[in-house]
């Protein structure tokens, strides 16, 4: 056996959060986010979706389409505690794990051929114990590299399982369709139209050379990848150990600072609340920016004062943003965290506004909470084991 890459993908993940404390809400369309101009909608159950709602979308787009919505501001610190249960599963179920966002990983299974012979069994009991767990459900992808296996994830949401055998990969590509390939947005597909490319089977009649010189090193690169199945490459290698980080992809493209910030907010609490859970303080805030045309740019700051809070954290990844931001499309946008170093306590206490210090031990009480609640709930699930 080759490799075995699976793509685990929390389905809705903040609203089937929300059904799940929330039954009432349960087969009604949920969208989370708050209602005006300058917002945009986190995520939304799958019943908004079929109004054509999706993330990243304005507030008032989707209130249009679905005006008989139920609309809530997203609970951040909540989603955080039920990421980090389902990631724990994940991360004992194999041990080549790689967590790409809140509800998204990766998994390693190459060369456990003795331990999980047959890779669509250990998916659907991979599935079947998280659902147990947490009440959650999971779409997997399987495939010989993560570019597929991510692919695949996707394409029967929800609680979906689609296996794509070795040497299948191209095909794949041509049965999901230009369209949905992961990377392609509006303004990709647009351009490929004016070419007369409307499918990947038209796509990879062009050389390397050819689609380089027509949309640029990188996006010609990239599309003469994917339309082989070949994976591009974003998500090589392992994470960091000394940093945390969190991404999020956007389709379409995603515009502006009211909206880019929405998320910033979403990955600072995110990525601030694993540093708490670790136990870590980190010295340095970052920011990565990949465009419509995949061209990727990341800047990095370390202020004077320690960073305690996810305030401290958005206010630094706002900043980055304005610097950075050229006002185009962005298909990714995610936020890094690294000089990490151990500790709860403060270092420097003398720089340490009491208004920061406030933050942080109401952040590290929500965590603890929500460690407590875990307990409980794991102490009702036990006879699983």
């Amino acid at each position: 056996m080759g490799a075995v890459f699976f793509h685990i993908d929390l389905d809705a993940f903040f609203a089937s959060v929300e059904i799940l404390d929330h039954p009432e809400y349960r087969g009604k369309p949920l969208i989370i986010g708050t209602p005006g101009p300058r917002h945009v909608a986190s995520t939304c159950s799958y019943e908004a979706r079929k109004y054509g709602v999706h993330s990243a979308m304005p507030m008032t787009v989707a209130l249009k389409l679905c005006p008989d919505a139920i609309c809530i501001p997203g609970h951040m610190k909540r989603y955080s505690e039920m990421s980090k249960r389902v990631m724990a599963i994940i991360k004992d179920f194999a041990p080549g794990f790689l967590q790409v966002s809140i509800d998204e990983a990766f998994l390693d299974l190459t060369g456990m051929e003795r331990i999980y012979p047959l890779p669509g069994k250990a998916a659907r009991t991979l599935k079947e114990m998280i659902r147990k767990e947490t009440g959650l459900t999971v779409s997997i992808g399987v495939a010989s590299s993560r570019y597929i296996a991510k692919l695949a994830s996707d394409y029967r949401k929800p609680d979906g399982l689609t296996i794509v055998p070795p040497g299948k990969e191209e095909l794949f590509t041509d049965t999901v369709g230009l369209r949905k390939l992961w990377g392609i947005g509006d303004s990709t597909l647009s351009a490929l139209e004016k070419k007369g490319i409307s499918s990947t089977a038209t796509l990879r009649k062009y050389t390397l050379e050819e689609l380089m010189r027509l949309f640029g090193n990188s996006s010609g690169s990239y599309l003469y990848s994917i339309a082989r199945g070949i994976d591009p490459g974003i998500y090589q290698g392992e994470a960091k150990s000394r940093s945390i980080s969190a991404e999020k992809t956007f389709y379409p493209d995603l515009y502006g600072y009211d909206a880019l910030d929405t998320y910033l907010l979403e990955m600072a609490q995110e990525v601030m609340l694993r540093a708490l859970d670790e136990k870590k303080i980190p010295r340095t805030v970052g920011i990565k920016l990949r465009y419509g045309d995949f061209a990727t740019t990341s800047v990095q700051e370390t202020p004077e004062k320690p960073i305690y809070s996810s305030a401290d954290v958005f206010e630094i990844a706002k900043r980055l943003l304005r610097a950075k931001y050229n006002g185009t499309g962005v298909r990714l946008l995610g936020v890094v965290l690294s000089g990490i170093y151990d500790g709860e306590d403060v270092e420097q206490k003398d720089f340490f506004a009491e208004k920061e210090e406030k933050e942080r031990k109401l952040e590290k009480t929500i965590l603890d909470l929500s460690r407590k609640g875990s307990k409980l709930v794991k102490a009702r699930n036990s006879d699983f084991h």
